[in-house]
C-alpha cells in the first residue's frame, strides 16, 4: 500500500484559472466517508463491467467484497486492473473521485477481522461479517475481500473554482 504522499498535479485544461491542485488528505477523507462506490472491471472479452458497491478505506487502500461467482470476481481472475469511483451527481458542487489500481485479494484472517469491524462501524450491524477460511462470512454466503491501493487517482472539484487534480503514486505508470 502506498505510504508516501503522491505527486499532485493540476490539469489546467480542465480547471479554473484560480484553481490549485487538491490535497490528497482531503481526497482520503472523502474516500473514507463515501457510502457507495462504483467498481469498473473488465470482462474476459474486453467489455467493461460497472457495478455499485459498498467498501471501506483502510491502510491506504479501498476495500470491497464480492461473492466468488459474481461477475466482478470472475473478471478479476483474468484482469485485476480496476477503477473505483465515488462522488455526487451535481454539476456545481462537491468532488468526484476516481481511484485506479490493482485489486489484490485479502485473505489474512487478522486483517479480515479488522476490515469486518470497519464495515460494521461504517454501515451498521446489517453488514456484520464473520471471518473464516480467508473470507467474509455473512449468513449462508461467503465473500472474497479485495484491496485497491491507488496507482493513480483523480479528483474533479466542481463549482468555483473547478479543478482537475491527478495524484500519482510512487512506482505508478
Amino acid at each position: 500500500m502506498p505510504g508516501t504522499e503522491p505527486l499532485a498535479t493540476l490539469d489546467e485544461r480542465y480547471s479554473s484559472a484560480q484553481a490549485t491542485a487538491a490535497d490528497w488528505s482531503d481526497a482520503v477523507t472523502a474516500l473514507a466517508r463515501a457510502e457507495v462506490y462504483w467498481l469498473t472491471t473488465v470482462r474476459p472479452d474486453g467489455r467493461p463491467h460497472v457495478t455499485p458497491l459498498i467498501g471501506v478505506w483502510e491502510d491506504g487502500a479501498l476495500h470491497f467484497c464480492t461473492g466468488a461467482e459474481e461477475r466482478k470476481a470472475k473478471n478479476l481472475r483474468s484482469n485485476p486492473h480496476v477503477a473505483l469511483t465515488t462522488g455526487c451527481n451535481t454539476l456545481r458542487e462537491g468532488c468526484d473521485l476516481v481511484v485506479e489500481g490493482e485489486a489484490v485479494r485479502v485473505s489474512e484472517e487478522r486483517r479480515l477481522r479488522r476490515l469486518a469491524g470497519a464495515w460494521e462501524e461504517k454501515y451498521g450491524t446489517e453488514w456484520h461479517f464473520d471471518v473464516a477460511n480467508g473470507v467474509f462470512v455473512h449468513g449462508a454466503g461467503e465473500a472474497l475481500v479485495f484491496a485497491v491501493a491507488p496507482r493513480t487517482a483523480f479528483g474533479f472539484g466542481k463549482g468555483e473554482p473547478y479543478g482537475q487534480t491527478r495524484w500519482r503514486f510512487t512506482g505508478s505508470g
